[in-house]
């Protein structure tokens, strides 16, 4: 695998810190063959595109396996690691099909490897899961505006055929072992939020269904974490919110039964199966960071062994057959790095190395729904505040900000400013309640939480009140333009990348998959309640808006479309609002390198002429 090439021709040291961040090859956590795990795969933007690469651990080769445009990350390995499938959409569309091609070395790969439809007689769809079987067999999950999801068993030499159809959204959860039972994740019931179970046979035959839901009334969701990697095992790792947020549990869909894992954890519990099944690799997340521990469920006592990983985040992590954890782990202040519970770094990509940051700093303040939690960081000089500060809000919405390095905040620091991230009503990690939070009055709850903590940094002289800067992308795009103009006297500057802007018409425009959980979001569909969507559309407050905005857009993001983008636009034109519009050519977010330290420059540039502060080299920051 190549290093980055600087294609201004500067050398390392003539390059802005924040843009190295950016430019310094990054390698995910390696994924492996299940039969095969000498053959791995893992995602790289060591070209300066993130690309899928291959990786034979045993002879230490790795070569890149796409190379697109717009860049490639959604790929596996079939279980005897011979073939690579990845994801061919349209320029970041998400719309496309699926591909396969040789292993690089393996049996199959002759030369230059050929790319060929994995599923003939397929459409082009958006991805709804896939699952690959041991005798060739894939089950394909389908998501189109026209038929909702469908599921495919496509078998090798044969044609798909469909074995599950349905309008509301729903996904391939895993295959068992020996191919016998599929595990699919649904929400017939009409909430997209909380999913229930179904496990058929590879016919469509049902064999059981797991609802938390009780139709609806409930809401409480389930969540294949996958089957026993074991021979004629049927137990399903399965997870769930039955008390008040998400941990593991087994079912056995064959044998009816369940069996709760006492893992007594604060926070959400995620867990996968060590390759014997004999153990469960635990991801425990509370509070912004994550750890790993290792559970051995026939003991049944509830005994917990530590995996030791630094305080951070893992943002990822797998078990080798040699028992060994491998992970991916930075934080705020450190860079990421792939290593191993043997104390090695497992996967190190050539090049130069991320410069580091500052760590942050975790605050608590009373908000209207209860305790809200923000993550802060300062910049080195000056030592005291106040700071211009950029409130950046996470998308989602259901997610959150973590101890975990990202080179956007980072790039702020550099400039002075403090940097604040609010893991509002919604965001994960803080228990059921509160992601389940975000109901009906969307956006203008969360915005309720960021003004909260708004209020904080101002009163204890972190922020500068006529410098604050709120900015987010895709949920965090939405939730800064309804802010700038729901709160109009509150922000400086807003900074929107990949936003919704017209609530109806995104609705209209956006993929099946994000319709159905905007009916879960806000209760129906634009026309059942239009009062809601009115109420949390950005358009309605346009005009409002006082502060400059700048929007950026990828005129191909099924998730936030650009009409609706450009229905705001127009409305900042007519008004002759202080605005900016950057539309580049891909979807939902930029997997290149430049365009995205473009993207961030371009972003500093606004704030720079707006609030008079440094702005990045070689631009003029004249308001």
């Amino acid at each position: 695998m190549g290093g980055m090439t600087e294609t201004t021709g500067s050398t390392t040291d003539s390059v802005p810190e924040w843009e190295q961040r950016f430019r310094a090859p990054r390698v995910s956590l390696p994924d492996w063959a299940e039969d095969a795990p000498d053959r791995a795969l893992f995602v790289s933007n060591a070209t300066g595109t993130y690309e899928l690469y291959s990786w034979d651990r045993a002879t230490g080769e790795q070569r890149q396996v796409t190379d697109r445009p717009n860049g490639t990350t959604d790929g596996t390995l079939t279980p005897d690691g011979e073939a690579i499938w990845w994801f061919n959409d349209t320029d970041g569309d998400e719309f496309g099909v699926w591909m396969r091609r040789p292993f690089p070395g393996g049996e199959g790969d002759a030369g230059a490897a050929k790319d060929e439809p994995a599923t003939p007689g397929l459409e082009p769809s958006y991805p709804a899961g896939l699952a690959i079987g041991r005798d060739g067999t894939a089950v394909v999950g389908r998501s189109t505006d026209e038929d909702g999801t469908t599921v495919h068993v496509v078998r090798p030499g044969a044609g798909p055929v469909e074995i599950y159809r349905h309008r509301e959204s729903a996904g391939v959860g895993d295959l068992s072992h020996d191919g016998t039972l599929i595990a699919l994740e649904h929400t017939e019931h009409g909430d997209a939020m909380h999913s229930a179970l179904r496990v058929v046979r590879p016919d469509g035959t049902a064999v059981a269904e797991l609802d938390d839901t009780e139709g609806g009334t409930k809401e409480l969701g389930l969540a294949v974490l996958g089957f026993a990697p074991v021979a004629g095992d049927t137990r399903l790792l399965v997870g769930h919110q039955r008390r008040g947020r998400w941990e593991p549990m087994i079912w056995d869909p064959v044998a009816g039964t369940e069996t709760d894992l006492a893992i007594e954890l604060p926070g959400d519990v995620g867990a996968e199966w060590y390759p014997d099944g004999s153990a469960l690799l635990i991801e425990h997340g509370f509070e912004a960071r994550s750890e790993l521990w290792r559970y051995e469920p026939a003991a049944g006592d509830g005994t917990l062994v530590r995996v030791e990983t630094p305080t951070g985040s893992v943002s990822g992590a797998i078990a080798r057959p040699d028992g060994t954890v491998e992970y991916l782990w930075s934080s705020a202040a450190e860079p990421p790095v792939v290593r191993s519970t043997t104390g090695a770094v497992v996967l190190d990509p050539p090049g130069a190395k991320a410069p580091r940051s500052v760590p942050v700093e975790d605050v608590w303040v009373e908000g209207p729904g209860g305790r809200v939690h923000a993550l802060v960081q300062r910049p080195a000089a000056p030592a005291e505040g106040p700071f211009p500060t950029v409130f950046e809000i996470h998308g989602g919405p259901t997610w959150h900000d973590s101890d975990a390095f990202a080179g956007g905040p980072a790039a702020w620091v550099d400039h002075g400013y403090a940097v604040v991230r609010v893991n509002y009503r919604g965001s994960t990690g803080y228990g059921r309640a509160w992601t389940d939070a975000l109901k009906h009055r969307i956006g203008l709850i969360e915005l309720e939480d960021i003004a909260a903590v708004r209020e904080w940094a101002v009163k204890s002289g972190l922020a500068d009140p006529a410098r604050l800067v709120l900015a987010g992308g895709s949920w965090g795009g939405y939730l800064t333009l309804l802010g700038v103009g729901t709160q109009p006297g509150d922000w400086a500057v807003g900074l929107a990348a990949v936003p919704v802007a017209d609530y109806v018409t995104a609705y209209h425009d956006e993929m099946e998959a994000l319709k159905a959980m905007d009916r879960t979001l806000l209760g129906g569909t634009p026309e059942e309640v239009p009062e809601r969507f009115e109420a949390s559309s950005p358009l309605t407050y346009v005009d409002a808006v006082r502060a400059p905005v700048y929007i950026s857009a990828g005129v191909n993001d099924p998730r936030c479309p650009i009409r609706q983008v450009e229905n705001y636009v127009d409305r900042l034109k007519d008004r002759d609002a202080v605005h900016e519009v950057y539309r580049y050519d891909a979807g939902h977010g930029s997997l290149v390198v430049e365009e995205r330290i473009k993207q961030v420059r371009l972003e500093l540039d606004f704030a720079a002429r707006h609030l008079g502060t440094p702005g990045p080299a070689g631009t003029d920051q004249t308001a």
